[in-house]
């Protein structure tokens, strides 16, 4: 076993990788907040809705992506922490080859069952097939240059320089920001155009993605080779991982399309609103967990277990401390929130974003657990439990939807399973790592549930005192933040964490 790396220097790391990642958020989930306003207002809740469900036909191709970055990373990282360059090179070389066979194959799917389904099981409204489909052909161009872009994305992770990542996801920011202005001076039919415009930031995204990466690293230059043992190994792991990103998406874009047939277009604007604030929170969230993940890896495979142990413990803790910033107040005041972020408040907006941000706690807050088990390599049984416990959430959907449910149970159906799905995950990766789950309970969850029950009784007193309207608005999200802040130092952070905390404030405000 390698000796223990220092603390200092990892977290040193760590901490500067989430900075990068966070000022790349924030920056996003500004442009990003202004950009979905301006496209639902020129759209229109019908063709808003449109573009999201015939985009989550083409977002199951998101499963290769996925299962992909996520078996290249994982090979990547080892190679890196191993320090065996050529494997590295040859890891990268293979997964080209793999990506561009991958991407075929979604293409293929894409261009037959995509189809079919679009033209006899989407709920299109009259006269916007020929735009339906525009928006199909586009959005599979930006999957397919999503899953070529997957081994340069998964070494520029594997490196851990994510100031680079967070520039390149800044243009791409800016560039879908300069699209919405352009669909608003058009005189093109405005859905077609915001798709073909969104297939060039794409190109464009690529592109800088390739030429970053050939700078910077040595292992994405020269020609291709193809590695037979090491594409056996890779696409073995990215199999198994496969059947688990297959179940996510079919329980997210699977469902999407069941709202469709069942609710139509304008609950699918609803939902894809509720996304916009979702993936904010992902966002908030994955600053945490990504700058966390190659550490968890690269540890686990030299040999330090306790301290992959206890990086997964803190970024379970973290990622729950940060979904409930956004968590309380929406609980409150979801409508007024949504209201205000984007212009517009399609029916049931309000509802679905306070339960997406309940499914992001049960399946996101997870993922250092996630990664833990990854890092082993040995998956099949993982993904084999896993994936039979959460593909429940698609059928329940559709028998609940029959039975005459509302919309949002799609939403609690997912909630329900995926508790099941981490009660599982716990005691899959305990036996497989000896990782503590009482260390899990005591030092994550405890602490988070202790934050989320003090700070929504604060918020939940606010917003019964105070009279309906703006001024109660602003009083609970104050009240919500400030509490789950102090709640969180003093009930989540451990003593060595209290002492960095205060040491920051200290040097801001004493000189």
């Amino acid at each position: 076993m390698t000796p223990a790396p220092k603390l200092s220097d990892n977290s040193r790391r760590i901490a500067r990788n989430t900075l990068y990642l966070y000022f790349r958020m924030l920056l996003i989930m500004l442009v990003g907040l202004f950009t979905t306003r301006v496209v639902l207002r020129t759209l229109g809740f019908d063709d808003y809705g449109l573009y999201a469900v015939v985009c989550s036909i083409v977002a199951l191709g998101n499963i290769v992506a996925s299962s992909g970055a996520q078996a290249l990373s994982r090979y990547i990282a080892a190679g890196l922490e191993q320090g065996d360059a050529d494997r590295s090179r040859k890891v990268f070389s293979t997964g080209v080859i793999v990506m561009m066979c991958l991407a075929a194959v979604v293409v293929l799917l894409v261009e037959t069952l995509g189809l079919w389904y679009l033209h006899h099981g989407a709920n299109v409204p009259y006269g916007r097939m020929d735009a339906a489909e525009w928006v199909l052909q586009c959005s599979l161009g930006v999957l397919v240059l999503s899953i070529l872009s997957v081994p340069y994305n998964a070494t520029i992770l594997s490196h851990e320089k994510m100031s680079g990542f967070a520039l390149i996801s800044i243009l791409e920011a800016l560039l879908k920001l300069g699209v919405a202005f352009a669909i608003l001076a058009t005189g093109f039919d405005k859905l077609k155009s915001y798709a073909v415009l969104m297939l060039c930031v794409a190109v464009a995204v690529r592109l800088t993605y390739g030429l970053y990466c050939r700078k910077c690293f040595p292992e994405t230059r020269g020609r291709l080779s193809f590695h037979k043992d090491l594409f056996h190994e890779m696409m073995g792991f990215a199999g198994w991982n496969f059947l688990g990103s297959s179940a996510h998406l079919l329980n997210t874009q699977g469902v999407n399309l069941v709202v469709n047939f069942f609710f139509g277009v304008a609950m699918n604007a609803a939902r894809g609103v509720a996304g916009q604030i979702e993936n904010i929170v992902r966002q908030f969230v994955s600053n945490i967990v990504i700058a966390i993940n190659p550490q968890i890896t690269r540890q686990y495979v030299a040999g330090n277990k306790n301290y992959a142990f206890e990086l997964v413990t803190k970024g379970v803790k973290y990622a729950g401390l940060v979904i409930l910033f956004f968590l309380v107040p929406y609980i409150f005041e979801a409508d007024r929130i949504s209201l205000l972020l984007f212009g517009r408040n399609p029916e049931g907006t309000g509802i679905f974003s306070c339960l997406a941000l309940g499914c992001i706690m049960v399946d996101l807050a997870l993922n250092t657990i996630v990664t833990l088990e990854l890092a082993t390599g040995k998956i099949k049984h993982y993904y084999i439990i896993t994936s039979s416990i959460s593909i429940l959430v698609l059928p329940l959907c559709w028998l609940a939807f029959r039975a005459g449910a509302p919309a949002y149970m799609a939403y609690v159906i997912f909630i329900a399973v995926y508790m099941l799905v981490d009660v599982a995950r716990l005691l899959i990766v305990r036996a497989q790592t000896g990782y503590p789950i009482r260390k899990f309970c005591t030092e994550a969850m405890l602490p988070v549930a202790e934050v989320g029950l003090m700070s929504a009784l604060v918020a939940a007193a606010f917003h019964f005192a105070v009279p309906d309207g703006w001024w109660r608005f602003a009083a609970v999200i104050l009240a919500s933040l400030v509490s789950t802040a102090v709640s969180a130092y003093f009930f989540a952070l451990s003593k060595g964490e209290k002492t960095y905390v205060k040491s920051k404030i200290m040097a801001k405000f004493v000189k």
